[in-house]
């Protein structure tokens, strides 16, 4: 990647309010990868690989304190080659997941995004529940989602059209695109929501055309592909990393690894604005504290009996908010673990002192 400004990396209005008075003395850069803490970096003067200060890594109480593609950092150079990371600025917005096999632990994907393309292709992976997970999850993170169907060469376009009714049924607010990236058709219309300077991701499944949408808004195959698997029905694991790039328009693009397992977190906001349905018919609710499952007079109940609200977004929606209030305890169950633990040490440490340990 070659020189750009700091206006072709998306430093804005909104990022140059939340570094402040600091920009006059820092040397500023961008998040373009990363690679287990150690990380590529973009500025003015082109790329460059970088490491984080100890005081960043021993400051760091989650793994969300650490820098992610597309933030971006104060750094001080070491050579023409390589930095050190001193700071990583506050964010605007963030895209974040539950951490796989790691309870009450949050792994941050990437940040400073304005717009999220939700993509599923049509077939295998096509279902609106999960859909609805990754509309919540941008929702949190302050971050426009727009969905995109893709490999529409591959069904009738009758299915198609069914397809983006269910769609419309239930998420009528969010912009929809259909493209091919074999014919091609939809890259254009694609192509011309993604504004100069913006960034924008890519999320979904493996396997679902990511990497070959990006190709295509490219017109290069920089980024490996791969195809869901006939066999098991899931993507193969291309993008093993995220990855920031700049198009022939001027607009960014984080390319993002497929994701199987999508938790959401206790990020407030998300699950509102994507059931806005449901969160409007709440304020109807006889009880302020309704948990629209077994109250007398609840409005939303009463919507799903007399069909007005789909039973499936209804019970789509019950899971994801038991999601994540489970997810919400186990953070303070750990909290609360950790500051007895600290007391506990404090003691020790205390009676040592007095020779009474």
């Amino acid at each position: 990647m070659g020189k750009n400004t700091l206006k072709q990396l998306g430093y804005s209005g909104q990022i140059k309010e939340l570094i402040g008075e600091e920009i006059e003395s820092a040397e500023l850069a961008r998040v373009s990868a990363e690679h287990k803490e150690r990380y590529q970096i973009i500025n003015e003067d082109g790329t460059l690989q970088a490491e984080i200060t100890g005081n960043i890594r021993y400051a760091a109480q989650t793994r969300a304190d650490f820098p992610a593609v597309g933030d971006w950092v104060k750094i001080t150079r070491i050579d023409k080659d390589s930095a050190v990371i001193l700071k990583v600025f506050p964010r605007y917005s963030f895209l974040e997941r539950q951490a796989v096999g790691k309870q009450g632990e949050i792994q941050l994907i990437a940040a400073n995004i304005d717009v999220a393309f939700i993509v599923q292709a049509v077939g295998h992976d096509f279902n609106l529940n999960r859909l609805e997970r990754y509309l919540s999850i941008c929702y949190a993170g302050k971050i426009e989602p727009v969905i995109v169907l893709t490999k529409i060469d591959l069904i009738e376009k009758e299915e198609l059209e069914a397809l983006q009714n269910q769609i419309k049924a239930r998420n009528a607010k969010v912009p929809l695109f259909v493209v091919s990236n074999v014919t091609l058709d939809g890259l254009e219309q694609l192509r011309e929501k993604m504004e100069p300077y913006e960034t924008y991701c890519f999320i979904g499944s493996s396997g679902v055309g990511k990497s070959t949408l990006i190709n295509c808004l490219l017109e290069d195959d920089m980024l490996e592909t791969s195809q869901i698997s006939d066999s098991t029905s899931k993507g193969r694991h291309t993008t093993t990393h995220r990855e920031l790039i700049i198009l022939p328009n001027e607009s960014i693009v984080i390319d993002t690894p497929g994701m199987r397992e999508l938790g959401i977190t206790n990020q407030e906001g998300g699950l509102e604005l994507t059931y806005d349905q449901i969160a409007e018919l709440a304020e109807n609710c006889r009880f302020n504290d309704c948990s629209h499952e077994n109250e007398k007079g609840c409005a939303v109940l009463k919507a799903v009996e007399y069909g007005s609200l789909s039973e499936e977004m209804y019970n789509n929606y019950l899971k994801l908010k038991r999601e994540q209030e489970h997810f919400s305890s186990t953070v303070h169950e750990k909290r609360q673990k950790g500051k007895e633990f600290g007391k506990m040490v404090k003691e020790v440490s205390r009676l040592r002192k007095n020779n009474k340990y």
